[in-house]
């Protein structure tokens, strides 16, 4: 199994999603969104923008 995106409705009735490493730990988490669309969206910026994302030591 491989890593997945999860989108999901919450307890405050908003759209989140999560990414879930291949055993089954999240590894990152949403913030909420107003719409299915925008969490849908908000993947597809993350699967687009950052694997060339550089790692910055704060």
């Amino acid at each position: 199994m491989s890593a997945k995106f999860e989108v999901f409705t919450g307890k405050d009735g908003k759209y989140h999603f999560h990414l879930k490493a291949a055993n089954g730990e999240i590894t990152a988490e949403s913030q909420a969104y107003t719409t299915k669309e925008n969490a849908l969206n908000g993947i597809a910026a993350i699967k687009r923008d950052a694997p060339d994302a550089p790692v910055v030591e704060l």
